[in-house]
């Protein structure tokens, strides 16, 4: 028997399984996509990165859409034409690629995406971090999305940006934005790295100077400044590749936590004036516990033990293992061999990663997608490959998490050069569904089918004083057979943007006794006994409009 029939029968004489199934439905959805590299043999770094993806409504319609990152061949090697690829949600289980109608046709080296409303006008709006000049582009209400880039005052800066998040650092209602920034590098100073001595192979950061990562303040005008260095945060030494806000000190302000590949990771306290002070040190979270730097991808932030208090996921290269730091008195401590999830990931290259609750039981799972840089990996006799199968870590409770990857299909668990990685729920049945890209490969989407008849109550916010989409918003629900909470944000994973609809597993419970929101505003809203099985659209002030999706 083939290993794929292995799992199937598995499968089927498994009497419970995790109560849910990840199907692949990127043939029957109409996803069409190969990323494109650029590689002709040269083995550039930046090659080895992308690319993101992102779950958007671009049109307002109710219905998430999809967008795929895309690079470009290199200068002087051009053998097609690539674009980021846009996907309008037929609302039927398919969708249809819109990318030309929606201006979104453009060539670039692009390798992540972050999606939301910077000038809240209703529509959601798309800054790609790319080789080169990184681009803004605004929707126009219309269908289609406008380069603003050089009137916004983002333009003439040549970077290798990762990447990116919109947050309202200093919550006055205007996303900001922060952009991770990787090493320096260019065509006409790449370096020669080998494994043997004689083959050029993909040079690993150590190779390249770090440079920092950028802060640009929204204006509230349509364009931004530049606060970097006002505002404490750079770091020439820094090699960013994965970027997600928490308020780790829980004093309502946003906080940045910063993914460092082969440098200490970065945790920075907001001062409440749009200033930071580095603390990753001081908590806990800048270094593995051996003390040295690891080679920090994705983030993601959560609170996976319903304490209230959000734990740090990180991935790292292969023999580090995910870090998996919990809130302590003091800041944090790196709980991921006891929890579960560092044997299984020690011998994986990870790079996106997001908490969810993917069997809606209340309980927050853990995900990651892994791959390896270099096919020539397999040289090296280590028993590390290229493709890699993906970790889905079922929350067990009191701190425990078990691998589920493959139980949940086949196809899902078959190995991958995973990258990218956003969650949404695209068919609107209440679970969060996969989306997952690959470097040099296919995307892939996967619907969440649950068999365990779990509902969620999912809440979409509007922002009145706060911003449009309340990135920085707290949600806690009670009632439930325990305390949950969201946070409302953009980024996290790695070059990625999920929806930003939250999204609460409540088991069989028909009615949550009591929810409240804290905006960024300063603002909290109170709501009782909500019936479940819906998705409420909450504005700030105002009751909650039930959007029954069901």
């Amino acid at each position: 028997m083939t290993r794929r029939d292995l799992l199937l029968a598995a499968l089927a004489a498994s009497p419970a399984g995790p109560g849910f199934r990840l199907t692949d439905v990127t043939g029957a959805a109409g996803l069409s996509f190969q990323h494109n590299t650029g590689g002709f043999g040269a083995k550039y770094l930046p090659e080895t990165m992308g690319p993101g993806c992102a779950f958007l409504d671009y049109d307002n319609d109710g219905w998430l859409d999809i967008l795929l990152v895309n690079g470009q061949d290199w200068p002087g090697h051009r053998r097609q034409r690539s674009t980021p690829r846009l996907y309008k949600n037929n609302r039927n289980g398919t969708f249809s690629d819109v990318t030309k109608s929606a201006g979104l046709d453009v060539e670039m080296y692009g390798l992540g995406v972050a999606v939301a409303d910077y000038n809240n006008d209703g529509f959601p709006d798309l800054y790609f971090t790319c080789v080169g000049q990184n681009r803004l582009f605004r929707n126009n209400g219309k269908g289609a999305f406008l380069d603003v880039t050089a009137q916004s005052g983002l333009g003439n800066r040549q970077s290798f940006s990762t990447s990116a998040m919109w947050v309202d650092i200093d919550r006055d209602g205007h996303l900001d934005l922060f952009v991770c920034n990787y090493v320096r590098w260019a065509a006409a100073q790449d370096v020669f790295c080998s494994l043997d001595g004689k083959t050029k192979s993909y040079c690993t950061p150590e190779a390249f100077r770090g440079t920092t990562s950028w802060l640009f303040r929204n204006r509230g005008n349509g364009t931004f400044e530049d606060i970097t260095a006002r505002s404490a945060l750079f770091d020439a030494s820094s090699k960013s590749l994965g970027v997600a806000m928490l308020d780790f000190d829980q004093d309502g302000w946003p906080d940045l936590f910063v993914a460092n590949d082969t440098q200490p990771n970065k945790l920075y306290r907001n001062n409440h004036d749009a200033t930071f002070r580095e603390s990753a040190v001081r908590s806990g979270v800048a270094f593995g516990d051996d003390g040295r730097a690891r080679a920090g991808m994705g983030v993601d932030a959560g609170d996976f033990r319903g304490t209230g208090r959000e734990a740090i996921a990180v991935t790292n290269f292969d023999n580090e293992m995910m870090g998996l730091y919990e809130a302590v008195e003091n800041g944090f401590s790196d709980r991921a061999y006891a929890a579960g999830v560092g044997v299984p990931t020690r011998s994986h290259l990870g790079f996106g990663c997001l908490f969810f609750d993917a069997d809606l039981d209340g309980q927050l799972d853990l995900l990651a997608v892994n791959g390896h840089i270099d096919d020539t990996v397999r040289n090296l006799n280590r028993g590390i490959v290229h493709a890699q199968s993906p970790n889905l870590f079922r929350n067990l409770g009191g701190g425990r998490f078990r691998d589920v990857a493959a139980e949940v299909g086949a196809e899902f668990f078959a190995p991958k050069v995973g990258r990218g990685l956003a969650l949404g729920d695209f068919d609107r049945d209440g679970d969060l569904d996969v989306l997952i890209t690959t470097n040099g490969g296919p995307a892939y989407l996967y619907r969440n089918d649950l068999s365990n008849g779990h509902r969620s109550i999912r809440f979409r916010l509007e922002g009145r004083k706060s911003n449009r989409d309340a990135i920085g918003a707290v949600i806690r629900i009670f009632g439930t057979g325990g305390p949950q909470m969201r946070t409302i944000r953009c980024g996290s994973s790695y070059l990625s943007s999920s929806s930003l609809a939250a999204t609460f597993g409540v088991g069989t419970l028909s009615t949550v006794e009591r929810v409240v929101v804290y905006w960024p505003s300063g603002r909290s809203d109170e709501f009782k006994n909500l019936p479940t099985g819906r998705t409420y659209h909450c504005v700030e002030g105002g009751a909650p409009g039930a959007l029954d999706y069901r």
